[in-house]
């Protein structure tokens, strides 16, 4: 049975596998590489979410057509966030540390910012606007710190 308990125990055991880490395009690589979406650990997190989403517990907020939640605020110097997005773009927003985002298509073959089920990092003083084609996609995502700056209209 997964819970919220079950959720952030995950989160816990698998942040720890980022200490230390510089977030770069080595770290995708290396996300990629050891948990894709083949994985036990990639299988386990998307069951966790989609249970999760089920229950009421994350994405409990919904605003222009996104879905979203702030799963953890720290656990091992990042917090835990949870998005479900269908064909949209969303707010822009900048990674003062970075962000290391988990892909996982629920619907068509969904593509997050053009990448497809896995792994992307944004290194720091990166940004974006958040952008999912060709279907749905949970996304979750780990900001350093809980570091993000959304930009004013």
């Amino acid at each position: 049975m997964q819970n919220k308990d079950n959720f952030t125990a995950l989160m816990e055991n698998f942040t720890l596998k980022l200490r230390d880490k510089k977030l770069d395009d080595s770290l995708t690589d290396e996300l990629n590489l050891n948990y894709s979406f083949e994985t036990e650990t990639f299988k386990n997190i998307q069951m966790s979410c989609e249970k999760g989403i089920e229950e009421g517990w994350l994405c409990q907020n919904e605003h222009g057509g996104i879905k979203y939640g702030r799963v953890v605020n720290d656990i091992n110097g990042y917090s835990v966030d949870v998005v479900v997005m269908t064909d949209i773009v969303g707010p822009h927003h900048a990674h003062p540390k970075g962000e290391i985002d988990l892909i996982m298509p629920i619907e068509g073959n969904a593509k997050f910012d053009k990448h497809a089920a896995g792994w992307v990092v944004y290194g720091p003083g990166s940004s974006h606007r958040p952008t999912v084609t060709d279907g749905t996609a949970i996304v979750l995502y780990l900001l350093p710190d809980g570091e993000i700056d959304f930009s004013r209209p």
